[in-house]
Formats: structure tokens, C-alpha cells, sequence
């Protein structure tokens, strides 16, 4: 893997949602994805140029190739051995379907791919079958990551964190470890797409939640990385400093321009199946469109971008607080519960210490308090 840079010149991950057709119907689905294939899909010669953009961030820029579930287009191993010869690390998320084989696996493997990311929402075929809208899913899953570790893949899973799964999450954790993946991404509810229905936990329970997270990241064989909650870095490194053992690797010097992790914007990038470039996929606020901007330019240089990078610029408690720098709160969240990308993460219990001023909740709809 290659060392931090600086994200103000080049996303630690890029996400490409090459299509949002998908047979699944997730009850939490940002793209709210549908089983047809978008008309107006790019292209393949529009992705290939797309990775070319991509491949001047610098060598070994991370992609993913997400959806929807990218099965569903055809030159899928065509578009990893493009950017593979590109310099591109490319990476998948597929859907756990019947579509995912161990032949498209080995395909995949051959073509350049480096790592698989597959999903599980619950420990057993009842629950994330249903979670999923599909049955067999699991089974299908469970296979799946069998295959990846024939063709020599390295295996992540990813998890949702709602009402309706934190029950669950123990015992996910212990198939995590069954099935040698190497990292445990868990994504804490952003209400967007199909998942603005969903129960989110409240900024409490998800504060025990990360420290339980801590915990299983110092005990288990497997890295555990967290997606729209970054208060986790803060959480670690808090968690630290009780132990008597300093900030360890939590912390980042405010006055640098290294973050200790990344959040929409600010180490990560979001190009939709249809072009439009976003600081993430939940946060759909479009800063340009590939079919006629350069993303390397919206990245560095558009007002969207470079306001997420600013931590200074945060509002609220976000803005105070002294953790802003390793952490800076969902910007997704923010935006989704307040229409305001800079306003405060309402995920986050941790007022910072002389803070008086407004708590998430206290935002209007269009983030002017």
C-alpha cells in the first residue's frame, strides 16, 4: 500500500459506481438501485478515458469499482485489466449473487484486480438474506469469499451499522475472522437512498459501538476501518491517552496537511455511473461531470472539494472541536440531516470541552443555524 499523501492533491480512494443495476433490494441501497442497467451508463471508451484521468492523481491511485453490483456490465474484467495496465490499484465491491462465480472471480484475479469487498449485514442466512431482499444471498456470499481466497484475492467485508443489525455485529465479527478477510469496514447509516428509512442508533450507542471497535481491531486477526464515522479515530485515540499510552498512531499534527483518516472530500472521491463527480456517494452533492471535467481538477480544485478540506470551515461543534483534524465528522450525515456539508455530525455524542454554542439538531434544512 502506498504511504498517506496529501490528500488536497489525490483521493486515498476513488469510487467508480460503474452501474446501479443490481437484483438486490437493500433495505439501506444509496443508489437505490434498480435491476436494468442506465441507459446512460459511461461508456466503456468513457471509463477507459475516465481511469486514464485517474491514473495522472499518480501511481497506484486506489479504485473501486462499486454499484449497484458491477457484474452487471459486461466489460467489467476489461476495465480492470485497462486500469491495472494504467498503474491503477482496482479493487471491487460486487453484490452476492449467483452472477458472481468462481470463473468471473478468476477472470477478475487474472486481469489485475488486488482486493474483493463483499458484504454482510447479518451472522446467518435469515437475517442478511432479509436485510438484502434475496435469498441465498449469504450462501452465495459465504461462497464467494471461498472463491477470492482460491484466486488468491485478499478479502474485505463490509457491514452496515442500524437498528436492525447492531445486534448481530459479535457474531459477524467472528465470521469476518472465519472467513480470513483482512479488513472489517463498517458503515454507520447515512440516511440517503432506500436507507432513509432505516432506524439509525443513536449517537450513544454508537459511541459504544466504536469502542467495542477499538477493542476488536486490537484483538483479531483483521484490520477494522470504519466508513461515515471517523469519530472512531477520535474515539482510539481517546481511548489511548486513559490507557497512559499517548495518542499512538490516532494522531496528526493540526498545522500538517496529513490526516490520520479521510472523509467525503477530503481523501475521497466519487464519480457516479453516469459521470457526475461527488465529494462521496453519500453525499450527493455534484461538484462536475467527467464527460466534460477533468476529475482530477474537480478534485484539486473545485469550491465543493476544497470547503470539505478545510476543517477550519467546519461549523458547529465540528468546528470546535480539538479532534477536528483526526476526525472532522461525516460530512455526508451532516449533509443529508441538514443540507449543510460543513454543518455538525449528529452521530457524534462529544461536545469538546467550553463548547456552548449549537448541537446538531439545532441546524435549519439548509444548515444556517
Amino acid at each position: 500500500m502506498r504511504p498517506p499523501a496529501d490528500t488536497a492533491e489525490r483521493p486515498l480512494v476513488l469510487i467508480w459506481e460503474v452501474t446501479q443495476a443490481c437484483e438486490l433490494t437493500c433495505e439501506h441501497c444509496r443508489a437505490d438501485a434498480q435491476p436494468a442497467r442506465h441507459p446512460d451508463e459511461l461508456t466503456t471508451a468513457e471509463g477507459k478515458q475516465l481511469l486514464d484521468d485517474v491514473s495522472e492523481f499518480g501511481e497506484g491511485q486506489l479504485v473501486v469499482l462499486s454499484g449497484g453490483d458491477p457484474m452487471k456490465r459486461p466489460d467489467l474484467v476489461e476495465l480492470v485489466d485497462y486500469g491495472t495496465d494504467r498503474g491503477l490499484s482496482m479493487t471491487l465491491t460486487p453484490s452476492g449473487t449467483d452472477e458472481l462465480t468462481a470463473d468471473a472471480i478468476d477472470d477478475l484475479a487474472d486481469a489485475g484486480l488486488r482486493r474483493m469487498a463483499v458484504s454482510l449485514d447479518g451472522a446467518t442466512a435469515d437475517s442478511h438474506d432479509a436485510f438484502r431482499g434475496e435469498s441465498g444471498s449469504f450462501e452465495q456470499t459465504l461462497r464467494a469469499a471461498r472463491d477470492a481466497a482460491d484466486a488468491g484475492l485478499p478479502l474485505q467485508i463490509n457491514s452496515t451499522v442500524c437498528a436492525q443489525t447492531i445486534e448481530e455485529l459479535p457474531a459477524v465479527a467472528d465470521l469476518v475472522e472465519e472467513m480470513g478477510a483482512v479488513l472489517w469496514s463498517v458503515f454507520f447509516l447515512v440516511p440517503v437512498g432506500r436507507g432513509a428509512v432505516l432506524d439509525p442508533i443513536s449517537p450513544e450507542r454508537a459511541e459504544r459501538v466504536m469502542e467495542w471497535l477499538q477493542d476488536v481491531s486490537d484483538e483479531r486477526p483483521f484490520g477494522v476501518k470504519t466508513t461515515e464515522a471517523p469519530h472512531y479515530r477520535r474515539v482510539g485515540i481517546q481511548q489511548r491517552r486513559e490507557a497512559g499510552e499517548g495518542e499512538g498512531n490516532g494522531g496528526a499534527d493540526p498545522g500538517t496537511k496529513r490526516r490520520a483518516g479521510i472523509v467525503a472530500g477530503d481523501g475521497f472521491a466519487f464519480v457516479s455511473h453516469t459521470g457526475e463527480v461527488f465529494p462521496s456517494g453519500f453525499l450527493p452533492k455534484p461538484a462536475g461531470n467527467v464527460r466534460q471535467d477533468d476529475v482530477v481538477d474537480v478534485y484539486r480544485n473545485s469550491d465543493l472539494f476544497t470547503s470539505l478540506r478545510n476543517r477550519n470551515q467546519l461549523k458547529g461543534k465540528c468546528g470546535a472541536c480539538e479532534f477536528r483534524h483526526v476526525c472532522g465528522g461525516s460530512r455526508s450525515r451532516a449533509f443529508a440531516t441538514t443540507g449543510d456539508p460543513l454543518a455538525s455530525d449528529p452521530l457524534c455524542e462529544y461536545v469538546p470541552e467550553g463548547y456552548d454554542g449549537p448541537l446538531p439538531g439545532d441546524e435549519q434544512v439548509d444548515g444556517v443555524v
